[in-house]
């Protein structure tokens, strides 16, 4: 379906179209990080059985991911905004394997916790990557890239996260947890081997320009500005003082420093001057924490509250696979953004309240009604959020500007971990999953509300703005 789809809107680059070689490293770099995130989603219960450990411990090898990739994604991006997307995707590949390996022999949940770090760090190039090589084939044949590469890139996304649990259920079922962190090592093989046939090298004297734009203390100040808010997010108290007054004090350092450097890391006075995709990246947070609430906290709950299998609790999602697939195809070929989001915006609203009626006892085709709802603003809302990034940010800037957008992402899945262990505690039971849709319904509130007021959406993907 895929495939189709690209080849209505590509041409061969023999006649001046978008290469097509480029795909199939762009699409498999693009979802390692999606299908991480979800099929470790059936992984938690099982995991925290083998070990001894609670919901709140077993949190960790969510949040240690995220962690990893809200800092690595910018960072990630910028180096290839300086220095192309080959050497930086290799290197990718290469801890995606690592990681799947150190998975594989783990003996205690700390290791894990590990594993999934090096797997942050693994999975950060591919998206901004993906993205770089659209803008840059954009300006080699003079067009603006097909609009079936974007829909390609975010269906592909969506398939795989949303396929994850059903996935990560079956493979549980032929090999137990583990199996969930052995599907990196034929997935980095190929990435590798992806990468270095098809990846355009980069020119000797471009890599001398990326030397001396590289702002190593902005990137460290970005770092420390993350990390103190990402911990206080996963364990927020009182207790915790110290970690938003660290925070506060690199994110002074940071934009000392990025007002004031030739080349920032990232141009403060440019993004600061763009409302329009600040608020894209606004709207990412929210949609983020409603979509990974329902990924983990509903997951969890199919299991401990439901009573379902983990085999079962992936298969429950399959339907949101099927709607987010039909909706993006359906959708995908109009750039016009506006639209899908207040669809979306309203979508999830109706999710929350459908979470609201669960009972430990709710029929099958409740959990399929639910499913197929979820899936509406799934197919809609992060592949218009892709194309707004994709017409809002400074073309010489694409990678870092991408990669921003799922640091975005990744602190509303961070958000939505502390949530769930928040409203859950020891055990995933249903009057924590009703406390969960509340603060789901009051997210979603707001996400509607900022697309309202946007009057810039309406010109994102009409012709006045290309």
């Amino acid at each position: 379906m895929i495939t189709r789809l690209i080849r209505r809107t590509t041409k061969p680059q023999a006649r001046g179209g978008f290469d097509r070689r480029l795909l199939a490293p762009m699409m498999l770099g693009s979802i390692l990080n999606p299908v991480n995130s979800s099929i470790v989603s059936v992984s938690l219960v099982p995991i925290g059985a083998a070990f001894g450990a609670p919901p709140s411990q077993t949190a960790w090898l969510v949040s240690a991911l995220y962690l990893a990739t809200a800092i690595g994604q910018p960072v990630v991006g910028r180096l290839i905004d300086l220095y192309g997307p080959r050497r930086l995707f290799l290197l990718g590949s290469a801890l995606t394997g690592l990681s799947g390996l150190i998975g594989v022999l783990a003996p205690n949940l700390a290791t894990l916790i590990v594993a999934r770090v090096v797997l942050g760090f693994g999975t950060c190039a591919g998206y901004p990557a993906s993205m770089y090589l659209i803008r840059s084939e954009a300006r080699r044949t003079g067009h603006e890239s097909p609009a079936g590469v974007l829909t390609a890139l975010s269906i592909a996304n969506q398939t795989v996260a949303v396929v994850g649990p059903s996935l990560g259920g079956l493979l549980i079922g032929l090999g137990g947890w583990r199996t969930t962190f052995a599907v990196n090592l034929p997935l980095a093989a190929a990435g590798l081997l992806l990468g270095f046939l098809r990846l355009p090298k980069t020119h000797p004297s471009r890599e001398r320009e990326g030397a001396a734009g590289l702002d190593l203390p902005g990137m460290a100040l970005f770092a420390g500005m993350l990390i103190s808010l990402l911990l206080f997010l996963m364990e927020p108290g009182t207790g915790r003082w110290y970690l938003p007054v660290l925070m506060v004090v690199a994110a002074a350092g940071f934009a000392v420093r990025e007002l004031r450097v030739a080349e920032p890391f990232i141009d403060l006075r440019v993004l600061g001057g763009n409302v329009p995709l600040l608020l894209t990246y606004a709207r990412m947070l929210l949609v983020a924490v409603v979509s990974y609430v329902l990924l983990y906290g509903y997951t969890q709950w199919l299991q401990e509250g439901r009573g379902l299998s983990a085999s079962q609790a992936g298969l429950a999602q399959l339907p949101l696979f099927l709607a987010g697939i039909a909706v993006s195809t359906a959708t995908g070929r109009r750039a016009q953004v506006r639209g899908k989001l207040l669809v979306g915006a309203v979508g999830q609203i109706a999710v929350c309240l459908l979470l609201l009626t669960l009972q430990p006892d709710s029929p099958v085709w409740l959990l399929i009604v639910i499913a197929v709802v979820a899936g509406v603003p799934q197919g809609l809302n992060n592949l218009a959020l892709q194309n707004a990034v994709y017409h809002q940010a400074d073309p010489e800037r694409m990678g870092s500007s991408a990669g921003l957008l799922r640091t975005f992402l990744y602190l509303g899945a961070m958000v939505a971990s502390g949530a769930n262990g928040v409203f859950f505690g020891a055990r995933a039971d249903t009057g924590g999953m009703h406390g969960l849709a509340w603060f789901m319904l009051a997210i979603a509130g707001l996400f509607l509300a900022i697309t309202v007021v946007d009057r810039s959406l309406s010109r994102v993907g009409s012709s006045s703005s290309s």
